[in-house]
């Protein structure tokens, strides 16, 4: 059971800017969620490793400007392993310790992901290669419904003990719409011997119809009831505040379950983030009085 005297750890994810106003608004979402003093954030790549130096940039300047603890993406994709490995050894120049270390999606136009014939096969092997330099504490991703290239039933979990064992750390999930899709989930890893951390990745939902055709790519189950809900509250003009109730009461039942770690899929709009994190009893005032 959880203490409810004490706060959750959280986490947030952005995503690099391809464009001026993209930009201003990866800025605008930092600069709001940071006061939630988050034990780290993650920013990604773009579909098949497009925006790496974008990535760079973002990473080296929320480090260095707002003193968070950044963790930066890095993919499989369309890079020989001395590609990857270079922009890891970049990352780690600009005092950046924490690596996500992901297969990474198929690039533009293809339908699966391919291995570079240089480079990493699968994300096995680039953790192997993280972990052996020994300067990355090094998270990967997770997927508590089958992840649509999965051979089998299962094979989520043995994929993930395998990059545990390779010396990840931790793991975020992909997210999920439901508790008890994370909560069997971390049961049957705790079954296969997985002790690491698994940290549930919560997206809070801006839009319901663009969620529920990314949810369709990543294989995440689309409950009925949840877009009954959803059709419901866009006749009310209340998607928003369905929207923060929903999040809220996912973390608050996962809370009771022992789940003390959130990772926020931001999509760099801080607004529902920062109402939910307010909601599970995170605020900027509290931060403050802590320091002080």
């Amino acid at each position: 059971m959880t203490n409810s005297n004490t706060s959750p750890r959280i986490s947030f994810e952005f995503f690099p800017p391809q464009s001026l106003d993209a930009s201003f608004r990866l800025w605008e979402t930092v600069q709001a969620l940071a006061p939630m003093s988050p034990e780290f954030v993650s920013v990604t790549y773009g579909a098949g490793g497009t925006t790496r130096a974008l990535t760079h940039d973002a990473v080296a300047t929320i480090g260095r400007n707002y003193g968070l603890n950044v963790a930066a993406h890095l993919t499989c994709v369309d890079a020989t392993r001395q590609e990857t490995l270079a922009i890891a050894e970049a990352y780690a120049a600009v005092g950046v310790c924490e690596i996500v270390a992901l297969r990474g999606d198929a690039p533009k136009g293809a339908t699966r992901f391919t291995p570079h014939p240089e480079g990493f096969s699968d994300t096995v092997e680039l953790v192997e290669a993280l972990a052996a330099t020994g300067k990355f504490n090094i998270r990967v991703g997770a997927y508590p419904e089958p992840h649509p290239d999965a051979a089998y039933a299962g094979a989520d979990v043995g994929w993930l003990k395998r990059k545990i064992d390779a010396g990840a750390s931790s793991a975020i999930t992909q997210f999920f719409f439901e508790a008890e899709t994370f909560l069997r989930f971390r049961d049957a890893c705790v079954k296969a011997g997985i002790n690491a951390p698994i940290l549930p990745g919560i997206l809070p939902i801006d839009n319901w119809d663009g969620v529920k055709r990314f949810a369709a790519r990543c294989g995440t189950a689309i409950p009925g009831w949840l877009d009954e809900a959803f059709r419901a509250a866009k006749r009310d003009g209340r998607e928003e505040l369905l929207s923060i109730a929903l999040c809220t009461e996912l973390c608050d039942t996962l809370r009771t379950e022992g789940v003390e770690d959130f990772h926020f899929y931001t999509l760099n709009r801080p607004h529902l983030t920062r109402e939910v994190v307010r909601a599970l009893g995170i605020s900027p005032e509290l931060i403050l009085e802590k320091v002080a």
